[in-house]
Formats: structure tokens, sequence, C-alpha cells
């Protein structure tokens, strides 16, 4: 029998403490964006910008001045914990804002549910409207799903040095989306740098492109922040709709494409590296899921007689699709006349999402090629029982504890959507919104119930469903295990 001392802690929390309050401090210096864009527009909630910077600033430094850890080490438990806690904190002290808005400010529920949902860049929101928001609260808004989207602890390995010895290879493997990660530089500080330079300098060109059509510089830097993010959050209520403009949509579905890709293929590409690029299976897979789609998105909405224009067959559906496997969330607006196929369609990209290590969600198209191949192999066996068959992607061998990895993943990803949609029904919440809202979370998609047709905003969800989804979605963002793990008793076994 296991005695008392062998659950005692050994967890170095005061340097997790510490950890998290530089990154705090940090994010008090994000939240002067919107603050300056309050000042600039004129409005009265930058002094509620200013109360929660100083109260997260003084947290911050409160946290990384006054704790004093006798050790700097850092190991796996430690890793994994700090990953989990970092996106609740930010989350606690990026809800304040909505909370304190001059203009129908949030309760505790709905505005930690809005900010889980920004920094995951789920998209998910309990606003039936965004028409009464400051210029500065929809700024916050994009931000945190720019912040969330690259990653918070890929940002601290590059701006903390010290963590490239002490967990940093943990902390990156837990955040960074897909299966195995490969580091472009001999430091993992030099690979969170290399990656966010990528991403800034991405985010740049998508804003200056943006401004360059009908948006101005306000409407285009919060969707630069949204669409490469794939967080979809927009600054108006009909979203892209609202420009009417087929630039706009080529630029947005191009970034969106972008976005979900591997960004450590596109590190290579930028410094010329295009092998690894055409060479990959998965986007190679990515490329091919599209284009069937796009078929299929076709044909229905051929057969539901929506083919009034050259664009509602090209650029419509193409948009649609690249929006759903991203889990961007941007919606067309034919999509729910197109019939219920394409629906289903729609509910298959949502699942398995765009590559490993981009800034999509979704169970990623990387696992879903070592489930065909398994399930290949598996069904060779029926005949062939004694045939020694391998798992094979990008000309390299599989190894056996990976594949199986894979397979507990997706089991535990439906496992969630099923618990997800049963406990929201015994909440009150009717059927279908229940199981898609559970679904929409655990795929960062952000899609409202009311895309079914059957529901509405996740306004109509109790305050205990909210908490429930803002746990789902973050469970989503850090791909189960990293946040999973804390509830077994194992993890807190010395």
């Amino acid at each position: 029998m296991a005695s008392l001392r062998d659950y005692t802690p050994s967890i170095n929390f005061p340097v997790l403490l510490r950890i998290i309050g530089l990154l705090l401090a940090i994010e008090s210096a994000f939240l002067l964006v919107p603050l300056v864009t309050c000042l600039i527009y004129g409005e009265r909630d930058w002094i509620w910008f200013l109360v929660t910077l100083c109260i997260t600033a003084t947290s911050g430094l409160l946290m990384m001045f006054c704790i004093h850890p006798r050790s700097s080490n850092m190991g796996k438990r430690e890793g994994f914990l700090l990953t989990a806690l970092v996106w609740v904190f930010f989350s606690l002290f990026g809800m304040l804002p909505f909370m304190l808005m001059e203009n129908d400010p949030m309760s505790v529920s709905d505005a930690f549910f809005e900010a889980m949902s920004g920094f995951t860049t789920t998209g998910a929101t309990v606003m039936g409207t965004i028409s009464h928001l400051s210029h500065g609260v929809i700024m916050w808004r994009c931000l945190m799903q720019w912040i969330g989207g690259m990653g918070i602890i890929i940002f601290t390995l590059a701006v903390i040095p010290m963590l490239n010895h002490s967990g940093g290879m943990q902390m990156f493997n837990a955040e960074v989306t897909g299966i195995t990660h490969d580091k472009l530089r001999p430091r993992i500080s030099q690979t969170a740098k290399g990656l966010w330079m990528i991403y800034i300098t991405l985010t740049i060109v998508l804003f200056v492109l943006l401004i360059a059509g009908p948006m101005g510089p306000f409407d285009a830097l919060c969707h630069a922040f949204s669409t490469m993010s794939t967080g979809g959050f927009s600054t108006v209520d009909a979203s892209l709709a609202e420009w009417n403009s087929v630039y706009i949509e080529i630029v947005v579905t191009v970034f969106m494409f972008i976005g979900g890709t591997s960004f450590t293929l596109i590190f290579r590409a930028a410094h010329g590296e295009f092998k690894p690029l055409w060479r990959n299976d998965v986007f190679r897979t990515y490329i091919g899921i599209i284009f069937v789609m796009y078929i299929l998105f076709v044909i229905g909405i051929f057969y539901h007689g929506q083919a009034i224009s050259v664009k509602a067959v090209t650029l419509d559906p193409i948009f649609q699709i690249v929006s759903t496997i991203t889990s961007t969330g941007y919606e067309a607006s034919d999509l729910k006349n197109w019939g219920t196929f394409v629906l289903a369609l729609v509910f298959a990209l949502m699942f398995f999402g765009g590559c490993a290590g981009s800034t999509s969600g979704g169970a990623k198209i990387d696992r879903l090629i070592y489930l065909v191949k398994n399930c290949r192999n598996e069904i060779v066996r029926t005949i062939h029982p004694n045939d020694v068959l391998t798992v094979r992607v990008n000309d390299k061998v599989i190894p056996h504890e990976i594949v199986s990895k894979v397979i507990a993943f997706l089991c535990l990803y439906v496992m969630i959507i099923m618990v997800g949609g049963v406990l929201l029904t015994a909440l009150g919440l009717p059927l279908v919104d229940s199981f898609f809202s559970a679904f929409s979370c655990i795929s960062n998609t952000g899609l409202g119930a009311g895309v079914t047709g059957y529901g509405e905003s996740y306004g109509i969800v109790p305050d205990v469903g909210k908490w429930l989804l803002a746990l789902i979605m973050l469970i989503g963002r850090l791909e189960l295990f990293t946040v999973l793990i804390l509830f077994t008793p194992a993890f807190w076994h010395k």
C-alpha cells in the first residue's frame, strides 16, 4: 500500500509561479494595444483596459519578485503543468475587460468563456451581436486569438532562453499540435523564435494585402490577427460578407490555407527548402482533401439549385472548405442553403482539421493518415496473419508506440465529444446543440449550433455548460494528453 510520502508533491511550484508572473507582465504589455485603440477612437473603455493592465502587471510583478524558487530546474511534470496553467491564467486576466467594459458588461462565466475561446482560437462566442462593443474590445478579442494562434508557450520559449535547458522541449511538444515535432534549430528557443518570426511576417503581409482592398486599417489589422491564427473573430456582425469583396475572400482563403499548413514546412520553404514541402505526405493529403471536398461541395450546391453564379460554385465552396478544415470558422453566406450533405462534409472537415504544427484545430490530418494506413494493415492481416506490415509516412517507418498513441488519441477525442454532449443535454440543452457544441469546441472551430438549423448561439448554454465547454476548448487546443494527464493520480505521484 502506498504511503502518504509517495504522493507528496515534488513539483517545483515556485518556479512555475515565477514564470507565470513574467508571462502576465507580458500579457499586460499586450493590453496596451486595445488601450491605445480606445484612446484613438475616443472610447471610455480605455479606463477599464488601464485597470486590467494594472491588475495584470501588478500580479505578474509580485509573482516574479516575491517568489524565490530554490531551484530553476523543470522536469516533464512542470512542463505539462506550466503549459496548462498559462492558458488558464491568461484567460482569467484576459476576461477582465469583458466584465468591466462600458456597454453591456459580461458575467464571470460569459467573460471566461469568451477569453478562453479567444486564446484557444476557437472563435465561439456568447454574444448575439458585437455592434455594441468598442473598438478596443473588438481589437482585444482578435489580438487574443493571434497570441494563442502560434502558442503562449512557444512565445515563452522565444523570450525566456533559460527554458531551453529546463523542460523547454517538453513544453514545446505539449503545446505544438501534432504527433512528433522537429527542432528547426539546435536550441529550442531558436526554433520558437523562428516560428514566431514567420508568424509575424505572414500577419504583416496579410494586413498589407487587406488594407490594399476595401478594408480600413482597423478592420484589416483585426482580420489579419484572427485569420492568421485561424480563429475567426470579426469586427462586424456580418463578418467578411460586410465587404462583399471577391478580393478579400481570395486573400483570406489563401492565408487560412497557409495557417492550416505546418509552420515547420513554411519555415523551411521560406529558407529555400521546397523539397520537404512537396514531398510531405501530410501536405499532399491536405491539398487532396480540399480538392475532393470541393468536387463534393459543388455536387451538393448543384443538387440544391444554389449554382446561381460562377462565384457560387468556385470561390464560395473553396472558401468554406478551407475555413472549416483550418478551424477558422468563417461561414460562406449561402452555407445553410447547400443542404445536409454539405453540412455532413463540414462535420468531417471539422473532425480532422489541418496539418500538425499549424494554427488549426481538429485531430489533424497526420493522425488521419496513420489511422487509415494502420486500418489497411489490419485488414490485410486478416488474410495474411503472418505478414509484417508497417505504417510508413514520408518514407519513414512509424514506431508502433506512436501508432498506438494516435489510436488512443482518436478514441479519447470521440469520448470527450460524447461525454461533453451528454453532460450538456443533462443541463437542458437540445440534443443536436449539445453534441455539436462539444464537437465544435474540442475541434476549436467555433461554429455555433445555429449552423445546423436546430439551435442558436452559445448564449443559450447555462453557466455550468460554459465552464465545461471552456475546459473542452483548452483540452482540444493542447491536444488532450497535456490537460488530461493532470487529472490522473500518476501525475501527482512522487
